[in-house]
């Protein structure tokens, strides 16, 4: 199964050019993949540097036809022009998809620092070793407050997760709306979390969870232990950042840490101000 998280930007690339067309000709360069996780997808919102890409979400489905696309705006504000002006992630999965979650993240109020609202993405797929829950997400930038109060939610998500999936409610219910397919507690968590490895935030995310739960995992240190992580950020000469390090990353739940592959950096494109990152993991049926 091969997953690929990248924070595209908007398609705005490190010269500064908003072409969606670039962006998609770099995830198709890359291969083919399971899953595709986008962080900063715009659909008609207007000023953003470099320009609006129109409908983000409706481009990139339509690039990739044969995957479900499944979007969480974090923003979802007046348009000024009678419409909906959306901000926020989308993953496009080639492997059925099951329940959705769309989880709107905390922001405690931080009023030393500009914000903006943060969502997580879930859905279930399907592979041959059975349900994967797969998350994507973009934490904020300038608040530390808001940044760590978002980890605690992820956190927490696994957490209960994990205890759907080890009593699932017995109770009888006529209304399928109460009849919904499993949850598994097996996750991969990924996108652009805006602290580096080793910050209060990193080490806050690997800290154990409630008793019986795997806790997360970092697949870089799983793959490549004891190795300094490839740089995501500070690559290609774009007007941020000023200097190159990783801030996104892949986190995997305890009980797939055997089936981690590998987790590579994309370091060659442009096409953003984030590289992508790409995670492969062994997705054999049981028995």
């Amino acid at each position: 199964m091969r997953i690929l998280s990248w924070n595209i930007q908007w398609g705005r690339g490190a010269d500064g050019r908003v072409e969606l067309a670039r962006t998609v000709a770099a995830i198709r360069a890359a291969g083919e993949f399971d899953v595709i996780c986008l962080q900063e997808v715009a659909c008609n919102f207007e000023g953003l540097p470099g320009g609006s890409g129109g409908d983000e979400v409706a481009l990139l489905a339509a690039a990739f036809p044969g995957h479900t696309p499944v979007f969480g705006a974090g923003l979802d504000i007046a348009d000024g022009r009678g419409g909906r002006a959306l901000f926020g992630n989308l993953l496009l999965s080639r492997l059925p998809v099951g329940q959705v979650f769309r989880h709107m993240l905390p922001a405690p109020a931080d009023p030393a620092w500009p914000s903006m609202q943060r969502v997580c993405v879930e859905a279930v797929v399907s592979g041959a070793s059975g349900p994967l829950r797969v998350l994507t997400t973009h934490l904020e930038y300038y608040s530390a407050r808001q940044r760590g109060a978002q980890v605690q939610a992820l956190r927490a998500l696994q957490v209960e997760a994990a205890g759907q999936a080890a009593a699932p409610s017995a109770a009888k219910e006529s209304n399928p709306a109460f009849t919904l397919p499993a949850r598994p507690a097996a996750a991969v968590v990924c996108g652009d979390f805006n602290c580096e490895p080793g910050s209060p935030e990193y080490q806050q995310m690997l800290r154990p969870l409630a008793d019986g739960v795997p806790p997360w995992r970092d697949a870089w240190t799983v793959v490549h232990p004891g190795a300094a992580h490839a740089p995501t950020v500070g690559l290609h000469g774009a007007e941020w950042p000023d200097r190159a390090y990783c801030c996104d990353f892949a986190f995997v739940t305890g009980d797939l840490v055997g089936r981690v592959r590998s987790l590579q950096v994309l370091a060659d494109t442009p096409a953003s101000d984030h590289q992508p990152i790409v995670l492969e993991l062994d997705d054999a049926p049981a028995g």
